[in-house]
């Protein structure tokens, strides 16, 4: 996810919240300055708190299930992650093992090839020594 999405996330987040306090403060200011005799007022507060849990109640539900979505994407990306690492180590280490059975081999060749020019060049050698004697 990227910084610009934690961002918004945020900024809505922090703006639910306040619509929703400043919901239940209008809500409160509403019905305790409302001409009213003590007992409607109190049912009213009561169905409203009822109303105001219901919603708080929805909001979590919402915010829960989305946190899942997000664990579980999450989850899911942080594995494809790992295993394309894994594939790219096993890839990057069978090159390199390649790689350096290539130059062993070639090591091989340069040095039985250095090898049979040096006993060449000997037998040439003694050959003109045998042959100056």
């Amino acid at each position: 996810m990227s910084n610009i999405d934690n961002q918004n996330m945020a900024s809505t987040s922090g703006f639910a919240k306040g619509l929703f306090i400043g919901g239940l403060i209008g809500a409160a200011a509403a019905l305790l300055f409302a001409p009213k005799p003590g007992r409607d007022l109190r049912s009213d507060l009561s169905d409203k708190i009822t109303v105001v849990s219901d919603k708080t109640k929805d909001v979590a539900s919402v915010v829960s299930s989305k946190a899942t979505d997000l664990a579980k994407t999450v989850s899911t990306k942080t594995a494809d992650v790992a295993k394309t690492v894994s594939e790219s180590k096993d890839n990057i280490v069978s090159s390199v093992t390649k790689a350096s059975a290539d130059v062993a081999n070639e090591a091989a060749k340069a040095d039985k090839e250095v090898m049979d020019a040096t006993a060449q060049a000997a037998k040439d050698t003694q050959k003109q020594l045998n042959a100056n004697s």
